[in-house]
C-alpha cells in the first residue's frame, strides 16, 4: 500500500537500507537475487518510501557497501531473496546474516521473499518480519510463493555474443601474440552490455558442455547476434551459419584468421597489432547492424557452391601418366 506523507517510525522518518546476500563481501550475486532487489526497489519507490541498497564491494567497488552504512541512520533492514540460515562464512567468518541482525540490532528487520529450511533457525528467528517465498511450514500447507523476480521489470534487449578464443597455434613460435590478444578481448569483453557466451570449436561426445557435433555447433552459432573470435572456424562457423564475426588474428602479422577473413571478403577482421577498444566497439557496432547480418548470410549461401579446392582435389584423383606438381 502506498504511503500517504513520509511514513515514520517512533517518530522518525522511514528509511530503509535493503539488502541481501548480493550485499555481502564473500556473498554470491545471482541474477534471480539482483532481480528480488529491482523488485523491492520498484515497490519501494511506488511507495515514495526512501531507501539505499547495499551492494558487495567486489560486485559492485563503487556502490553503497555494508560496512559503510550507518545503523543509526536507517529505521528499517530489508533482506531480499535467497536462503535464510545461520551457517557461519565459507571462508571460517561468523554467519553473515547473524552478524547482520546484530549490526542493525536497533532497525526493524524484515525479510522478505526468502527461502527459510528451518524456521526455528536464529537467522530467521532474528527478523521482526518474516515474508518468505517458502518455508518448510509453507510447504506443507501448499502456500508457497512466486519469487520476487518474476515481478521485476523486463529488461531492454542486450546483444547475444559467442566467444571464441583459441590459445594453443604453438606452430606459429614467436610470432604468437595469443596471450596478449585473449586478454585484450577479455578486458573489453567485460566493459559490454552484453550476454557472453564462451564457445569451442572442439567437439567432444563425453562432455555435454560441450557439442558433440558440427550440427549442435551450428544451433548454437545460427542464433546468435554476433561472435567474437580469434580461430579459424570460429569465424567461418559463424559465417557459415549466417552471423557476422568479429575475428581478431593472434599471429602478429597475420596468418590463417587474416586469410579467411580475406578468402571470405568479410571486413570485420582485426590484427593483432590494431587490437583497441575503439576498433572493437567499432566492428562490433558493423557487425550488430543489418548489413553485417545480410552480407554474412550471403557467405552462408556460398557454403553448396563449387570450391577450388575440392576441385583440385578430384583432378588429382583422376588417372595420369606420371606425378603432378
Amino acid at each position: 500500500m502506498p504511503l500517504n506523507g513520509e511514513a515514520t517510525t517512533a517518530g522518525r522518518p522511514v528509511r530503509v537500507l535493503l539488502t541481501g546476500w548480493f550485499s555481502f563481501l564473500h556473498g554470491e550475486v545471482t541474477a534471480g537475487d539482483m532481480l528480488a532487489a529491482e523488485a523491492v526497489q520498484d515497490a519501494l519507490r511506488a511507495a515514495s518510501v526512501p531507501y539505499t541498497t547495499a551492494w558487495s564491494p567486489v560486485y559492485r567497488p563503487d556502490a553503497p557497501h555494508l560496512d559503510d552504512a550507518d545503523p543509526d541512520a536507517y529505521t528499517h533492514l530489508i533482506f531480499a531473496c535467497g536462503p535464510v540460515h545461520s551457517r557461519p562464512d565459507p571462508d571460517g567468518g561468523p554467519s553473515p546474516l547473524m552478524a547482520l541482525h546484530r549490526r542493525f540490532a536497533g532497525c526493524r528487520r524484515i525479510a522478505v521473499g526468502v527461502s527459510v529450511p528451518d524456521p526455528a533457525d536464529p537467522a530467521a528467528t532474528g527478523f521482526h518480519d518474516l515474508l518468505p517465498r517458502d518455508s518448510a511450514r509453507q510447504a506443507e500447507a501448499g502456500q508457497t510463493t512466486a519469487d520476487l523476480s518474476v515481478r521485476a521489470a523486463r529488461p531492454a534487449p542486450v546483444p547475444l555474443l559467442g566467444v571464441v578464443l583459441t590459445g594453443g597455434q604453438h606452430e606459429y613460435g614467436p610470432r604468437r601474440r595469443h596471450a596478449e590478444v585473449s586478454e585484450a578481448l577479455e578486458t573489453w569483453l567485460g566493459t559490454l552490455d552484453a550476454a557472453r557466451l564462451p564457445l569451442d570449436t572442439r567437439l567432444d561426445t563425453r562432455d555435454w558442455r560441450i557439442p558433440a557435433t558440427p550440427a549442435q555447433l551450428h544451433a548454437v552459432l545460427g542464433r546468435l547476434d554476433a561472435v567474437v573470435t580469434t580461430r579459424l572456424h570460429g569465424l567461418v562457423l559463424a559465417l557459415r551459419a549466417g552471423t557476422p564475426a568479429l575475428a581478431v588474428d593472434p599471429v602478429a602479422g597475420g596468418a590463417k584468421v587474416s586469410a579467411q577473413a580475406a578468402a571470405l571478403d568479410w571486413p570485420a577482421a582485426l590484427t593483432s597489432e590494431s587490437v583497441t577498444p575503439q576498433n572493437l566497439d567499432e566492428l562490433l557496432a558493423w557487425c550488430l547492424t543489418p548489413e553485417a547480418r545480410h552480407r554474412a548470410s550471403r557467405t552462408a549461401d556460398r557454403s553448396p557452391l563449387p570450391h577450388p579446392l575440392l576441385d583440385a582435389l578430384i583432378q588429382r584423383l583422376a588417372p595420369s601418366d606420371g606425378p603432378t606438381a
